[in-house]
């Protein structure tokens, strides 16, 4: 089990205080609302969409014949003698209209669109890779400001315990039942725990910058919990077909397929393109007007060092890409197990602490406590047994934290593996 301490209403009501808010004014924010307003506000994603969006665009228009050019000019036009500049008395002089209209191959058209549609889904890919990055940093920033919130209603309690310890201290030495010496021990024990507040209250307030960073003013709001860090779907879900449906990988999925397309159209261009031209000329009027018309052909005289040399081109960054797929697989294999395993060494840590180190502190504290009340130990004893059974709280709060970021690495990996992103949280 983890370790949760209760917000009691003083405890949050010292939070508000520390961080300047009504703690009354919002409700908690939970994990599942922050990752919804992290998605919702991110800007990331906004322009992955713009780019999903352009992509699909590009691809329609890829589809349709290049716009025509209309030409027009004049042909044979004199310069000198007596009929120069005149466009209507020498016989051969003509103003020219045309139209030129290229026509690419419908395969060459249909594979320029395919192109742009294997960007669209490189685009989508990073998309979704887009919402699992802002979900996980959302996440481990929520951790971040759930534990340390956690710490700080921690040291708050054991804060309050030790001034009444210098109040007893310092009432005992009064009536002589004490000595000074308990009295400068107990005040020290505060005041390092002043310090030691003081230091956590620092790391709530960044903690708390970082949050807002990803859900905004909605920062401001205490977190509720505890997280739902002890399981996760990928222990029942790794192997490396499912490591090939991340969105890393789909990115890099896709560059394959980009790659293939592109070298199916180096292909395609080894089958030329046919442009056709029409022109009306008109001259003077003691003379006919004038059609004329052609083709053009491009004439590939060298295919095996220019045309080939594309398609073999082409071919060598389908083997490029393939290969970085294959050592991303790997590296990404190799980094979520080494996580998987952290995890659940965590996992053990902290039940090993919940159910020996922090009970065994506690009894210790007692035992002493109840020595130096019935005058066979000194309040030193007591206090150094608080203090360790402090550190083992917070040491305990500490790996809770850790593992808890890492169950944050694993479970947000993609989008879909969020088993808390589609319902509510109960505070």
């Amino acid at each position: 089990m983890p370790i949760s301490f209760p917000v009691h209403r003083a405890a949050a009501a010292a939070l508000a205080l520390a961080f300047g808010l009504p703690s009354w004014a919002s409700p908690p924010l939970t994990l599942a609302e922050a990752l919804a307003t992290a998605v919702d506000r991110s800007r990331q994603i906004a322009a992955q969409d713009a780019v999903v969006t352009s992509a699909r665009e590009q691809a329609v228009s890829a589809t349709q014949l290049p716009d025509p050019v209309l030409k027009l000019g004049v042909d044979n036009l004199p310069v000198s003698g007596e009929d120069r500049f005149s466009l209507t008395n020498d016989f051969m002089t003509m103003r020219r209209i045309s139209i030129v209209q290229e026509f690419p191959r419908a395969e060459k058209r249909q594979l320029r669109a395919e192109r742009f549609e294997r960007d669209a889904q490189r685009a989508q890919a990073e998309r979704q890779m887009a919402i699992a990055t802002v979900q996980r940093n959302t996440a481990t920033a929520w951790l971040d400001r759930y534990y340390t919130q956690a710490m700080q209603e921690l040291l708050q309690r054991q804060l309050e315990e030790t001034r009444l310890q210098v109040q007893a201290a310092e009432t005992a030495f009064g009536s002589g039942r004490g000595s000074q010496a308990d009295v400068f021990a107990a005040r020290a024990a505060l005041f390092m725990l002043e310090d030691r507040l003081s230091q956590i209250e620092r790391q709530a307030r960044g903690a708390s910058l970082i949050l807002t960073r990803w859900v905004g003013n909605a920062a401001e709001r205490t977190p509720s919990g505890p997280p739902p860090w002890q399981s996760t779907a990928l222990e029942a879900a790794l192997s490396v077909e499912h490591f090939k449906q991340h969105p890393d990988m789909q990115v890099f999925s896709a560059q394959i397929e980009t790659a293939k397309t592109e070298a199916r159209l180096a292909q395609a261009n080894k089958l030329v393109d046919w442009t056709v031209e029409a022109s009306y000329s008109q001259r003077g009027s003691a003379y006919s007007n004038m059609v004329s018309f052609g083709v053009s052909i491009p004439l590939q005289l060298d295919q095996k060092n220019r045309q080939d040399r594309e398609v073999s081109a082409k071919l060598a960054l389908i083997n490029e890409a393939q290969a970085r797929f294959d050592d991303m697989l790997r590296s990404h294999d190799a980094e979520v197990r080494s996580l998987l395993n952290d995890w659940r060494n965590g996992k053990e840590r902290v039940a090993r602490y919940n159910e020996q180190l922090v009970p065994t502190a506690q009894q210790r504290t007692q035992a002493s406590l109840t020595s130096y009340r019935s005058g066979k130990g000194d309040l030193a004893a007591a206090l150094s047994a608080r203090r360790e059974e402090i550190d083992v709280r917070m040491q305990a709060l500490a790996l809770e934290q850790d593992t808890a970021r890492l169950w944050a690495q694993l479970n947000f990996l993609t989008p879909d593996s969020n088993p808390i992103a589609n319902r509510q949280e109960q505070p």
